[in-house]
């Protein structure tokens, strides 16, 4: 069909039906920086929404702004209510949740990242998910220990 033959707000209408962002299966374990990011993404998705329906909502506003604003309220709002805060156990001298781990890759390569919940992750910023194949391979292990991981075995240099 020509696009001469649409209505001008078919696409919008479109836009205004956004599917719902994923939400994990895995537990929504968060560092206290994790539960801060959290909280913070809930406050701007409220402040959003708050301003779609000012502007007039769904009626006469942008349909795609209210629909953005709804759907990240409900992404943000199940994220905080399932956040389970964990705290490290100074006590132990393993790899946990929350530490920042340097290793050694057989091809000599030494990569350093912190173990986080996964809406905090950010593998550019040095940063993993526990849920990742990488973060699998280091949580519960200690200094010289060595690891299958991706890509090959890796020795744990550092843990902090």
């Amino acid at each position: 069909m020509s696009v001469a033959f649409t209505k001008e707000g078919d696409s919008e209408a479109f836009a205004a039906d956004l599917p719902d962002r994923p939400i994990s299966t895995h537990p929504n374990l968060v560092t206290p920086e994790g539960l801060d990011l959290i909280e913070a993404e809930l406050a701007a998705a409220r402040a959003a929404y708050s301003s779609a329906q000012s502007a007039g909502g769904a009626a006469d506003g942008d349909r795609t702004a209210m629909a953005r604003a709804t759907r990240d309220l409900r992404y943000w709002s199940s994220r905080r209510a399932t956040a389970q805060l964990m705290e490290r156990d100074p006590a132990k001298t393993v790899v946990q949740f929350g530490d920042r781990v340097t290793f050694e890759r057989e091809d000599g390569r030494v990569q350093t990242f912190r173990i986080v919940g996964e809406d905090e992750a950010d593998p550019a910023q040095g940063s993993v998910s526990y849920v990742a194949p990488i973060a699998r391979a280091l949580l519960g292990k200690t200094i010289g220990d060595v690891s299958p991981a991706p890509g090959g075995e890796i020795e744990i240099t550092e843990i902090g």
